[in-house]
């Protein structure tokens, strides 16, 4: 699987990487999904610390401590939690990420971080404060590079402009096409990655059913009733090479914008897992697909998160 540099720092990442919040706690069935990533070429594994409350840091660090030098390790900070009362605040106060880097360093039995992302962010933080926490890290050796996971296009716009930030993960798909209008050719103007979350669409684009469909979308999606859901499969499932799947189509999709350095996506099960990387990756969709595609779906706008 190819790997694309992420941003200006000499890391690589696969151009899938396995987001790590759904492999449950069970350590054999979260195994087998690791493994069965890795083994399909992927090098990227995402976590966060909020992830239950810090056990699925334990759980990964645990998995992957007999090889943890061959994995590019994410995990994010900035939500202040108690892990026995299972509450938690928004902080992205230096005080927190100073003290919050340490407890994911130790459950994930690792002495560096490799991508260590702010889990959120709004306008009212006090966004130098948490650069300062960030730069003080990677200058200590802690972390390797960062970034800030966020749908918020002024928060992305305060860190493009104050720091020296690396990544950004935001959730785009075929069916969430907003950062297209005014963030990825941002970040790639500014060799920033974009890390695709969320590219399925919360499975939506990987049903096979109405059934399926009727389960995952009857209160619709972003702003698709479920009508135009249906409709708009439907024409996707039409518009398509029967040789792709609709999992390989909504993937290339995401990666398809050259600021998109990974495409980032959940898995349960090892089937998933298999799902979601048993296609041919070195290909980029043809152009006239791609443009069907986008003139099938919305070009969807941020509005209220801002």
């Amino acid at each position: 699987m190819k790997k694309n540099q992420l941003g200006k720092s000499g890391i690589y990442i696969s151009e899938l990487t396995l987001g790590c919040m759904s492999i449950g706690t069970d350590k054999e069935k979260a195994k087998a999904i690791i493994e069965t990533a890795l083994e399909a070429g992927i090098n990227h594994l995402d976590t966060a610390d909020l992830y239950d409350f810090g056990l699925n840091e334990e759980l990964v660090g645990e998995i992957i401590k007999d090889f943890r030098r061959e994995i590019i390790l994410t995990t994010k900070v900035g939500n202040h939690f108690n892990p026995k009362t299972k509450n938690w605040y928004w902080d992205p106060s230096k005080k927190y990420i100073m003290e919050a880097v340490k407890d994911s360093l130790k459950r994930l039995k690792t002495d560096y971080i490799d991508f260590y992302m702010l889990h959120g962010g709004t306008v009212e933080d006090p966004t130098d404060e948490t650069i300062e926490a960030f730069e003080q890290l990677k200058q200590d050796g802690w972390i390797r590079s960062y970034g800030i996971s966020s749908i918020r296009p002024n928060v992305i716009r305060d860190y493009i402009n104050k720091s020296s930030i690396d990544g950004v993960m935001l959730q785009y798909s075929l069916l969430d096409r907003r950062p297209e209008e005014e963030i990825l050719d941002l970040l790639f103007e500014n060799n920033i990655s974009a890390l695709a979350r969320g590219p399925l669409a919360k499975g939506m684009l990987s049903i096979h059913s109405d059934r399926q469909l009727s389960q995952k979308g009857h209160e619709g999606y972003l702003d698709y009733s479920f009508t135009e859901l249906k409709s708009v499969l439907n024409k996707v499932s039409e518009h398509i090479d029967p040789s792709i799947s609709l999992n390989a189509l909504a993937l290339k999709y995401s990666q398809q914008h050259p600021a998109v350095a990974s495409v980032v996506f959940g898995a349960s099960n090892v089937k998933q897992v298999s799902e979601n990387t048993d296609f041919d990756h070195s290909k980029k969709l043809p152009s006239m697909i791609y443009e069907q595609l986008q003139q099938i779906t919305k070009a969807n706008v941020y509005t209220n998160h801002r």
